[in-house]
């Protein structure tokens, strides 16, 4: 994963404390339950994320003319390839 347990924690706390502020969730459970929730979200998407940056770079690493990481031509095929794999995964719309 790509932040460490502590980020995640953090971040949770960041979003639970916004979401309240903002008047957007009242909580009727523990904090702490719905932070974990939180957290448990973040993690998943983190991975998700993890497997189709993986995913991507098979890909293009798999072109037999060889495309150099940090190239323009790497970083739009990248953007390209990225949002096509997050529609495949129900992440965005196509």
């Amino acid at each position: 994963m790509m932040l460490s347990d502590d980020k995640v924690l953090h971040l949770s706390h960041i979003i639970f404390n916004g979401l309240v502020e903002k008047k957007l969730i009242n909580p009727v459970v523990e904090e702490s339950k719905v932070r974990a929730e939180i957290k448990r979200s973040l993690i998943t998407e983190l991975k998700i994320g993890e497997e189709i940056d993986s995913t991507v770079r098979k890909r293009l690493q798999s072109f037999s003319k060889k495309i150099f990481e940090g190239s323009p031509e790497w970083e739009i095929m990248y953007k390209k390839y990225f949002k096509e794999e997050e529609v495949k995964r129900g992440r965005a719309s196509g």
